[in-house]
């Protein structure tokens, strides 16, 4: 591999609190060598492939929390090549695949199965999740120093919540021995049983069983309470509600440590937008009210919220166009997660470098992985964007499998260029 210069770019790194005009260098092993508004030419080897990016914007390459992977059992929705595709268009480079595959990811035998056909088939980071509980029954705890020795980078029940208060303090306490992060899904079982849409008029309008923000309230004050006793590795995979993160800001300036991630789809879209039973917008947690969208996106302004995630479900078709309350739940998202989250730039609801950093470095040390960096050493894992370009969603022309956007014919500004992996060009458009 020839060493590369990219000059005349727009350099934001929140890792290095790095937002210049200037250059970067990688070295013949795809590794950072030089960054920032004092590199020059002279910098990298005189055979260096020098790249003009002419203004545009050069990031770390994106860390999406939660997505979805087909294989195995569903690869008819997504596989590791199709997601691989999509991710890499998207300007994503590392992702967190979730376990509700088929068979259920909780296992030793599923763990290496789920590793070695990612490095196989894969061109992107993958970081596999294992589940809490066997089969994600919530009844059972998988085996998390045995699994996270293999490979695993987590453990999450993904859309099931763990309702029994007494196995979960046990997870949390097992967790806290061992140092594994547990990644829950905040949805009280009971109050949430059969709903399918935020609780309120719309849901009485379409007839539809809504499920109150308190479902998610009371799992996490439960959950952070336990946390006072069993101080683990905790994230709260989503929130979507005034609410919640009302108890995440007490709790978070009473000094007790854990993270919190939101999908963009809450970050961007609120109940109104389903109109008349738009199946594609059935999600979980669900769009709720415009103020909630609010207080979300000022929940990232203000430290609350520290990681926005795709919450990439690939659903095919038949399976979303039936009626709302039997259709099945969730959207794609990795493609357009950054393009969808820059609104929030150009509406001027959040700075760049902060829309940047829930995307890259925070998600990275969640997880305590070496991404989302581009400091000196690092992995050549880049994004380059066009910070103005406007363009449509169209559905057809997006890389993942299945099609089920939220966001179709929406008008977004925003466009990835290029994306590198290891200092290796994977997507050029």
């Amino acid at each position: 591999m020839k060493e590369k210069i990219f000059i005349n770019a727009r350099i934001i790194d929140p890792s290095q609190n790095m937002d210049e005009k200037g250059s970067l260098v990688l070295n013949d092993n795809g590794k950072v060598k030089a960054i920032g508004k004092n590199v020059k030419k002279t910098d990298a080897s005189k055979d260096a492939e020098i790249i003009d990016l002419k203004g545009n914007v050069l990031i770390p390459g994106l860390v999406d929390m939660k997505a979805f992977v087909g294989e195995p059992g569903y690869e008819y929705k997504e596989n590791f090549r199709t997601l691989s595709q999509a991710a890499l268009a998207g300007g994503v480079t590392s992702i967190v695949t979730m376990p509700n595959t088929k068979p259920i990811i909780d296992n030793v035998s599923m763990v290496d199965f789920i590793i070695r056909r990612g490095r196989d088939k894969a061109n992107v980071n993958l970081f596999p999740c294992a589940s809490i509980t066997k089969q994600c029954e919530g009844k059972l705890m998988t085996e998390f120093g045995l699994l996270s020795g293999r490979g695993i980078i987590g453990f999450s029940d993904v859309n099931k919540t763990i309702q029994n208060t007494e196995l979960m303090s046990r997870i949390m306490d097992y967790a806290s021995d061992i140092g594994v992060l547990i990644m829950q899904h905040a949805e009280d079982y009971e109050l949430s049983k059969n709903s399918c849409i935020n609780d309120g008029e719309i849901a009485t309008r379409l007839g539809l069983q809504g499920v109150s923000a308190l479902a998610e309230k009371i799992i996490i004050e439960r959950d952070l309470s336990l946390l006072s006793e069993y101080p683990c590795r905790y994230h709260i995979n989503q929130i979507s509600s005034k609410q919640s993160l009302d108890v995440i800001r007490k709790n978070k300036n009473n000094g007790k440590k854990f993270s919190v991630g939101v999908s963009i789809n809450n970050l961007s879209l609120n109940e109104n937008d389903i109109g008349e039973f738009k199946t594609f917008l059935k999600l979980s947690p669900p769009l709720r009210l415009e103020e909630d969208r609010l207080s979300l996106v000022q929940g990232i302004k203000d430290g609350l919220i520290d990681v926005i995630v795709s919450d990439h479900l690939p659903e095919d078709e038949e399976s979303k166009r039936l009626p709302f309350a039997q259709a099945a739940t969730g959207a794609i998202g990795v493609e357009t997660l950054l393009p969808l989250s820059l609104e929030m730039y150009h509406n001027e609801s959040l700075p760049l470098n902060k829309i940047i950093e829930t995307l890259t470095i925070n998600p990275a040390k969640i997880l305590k992985i070496k991404k989302g960096t581009l400091a000196k050493g690092s992995d050549g894992d880049i994004c380059i964007f066009d910070l103005e370009a406007p363009w449509k969603v169209d559905a057809d022309k997006l890389k993942s499998k299945s099609k089920n956007t939220a966001i179709e014919n929406r008008n977004l500004q925003g466009k990835i260029l290029m994306t590198y992996l290891n200092g290796e060009l994977v997507y050029s458009k």
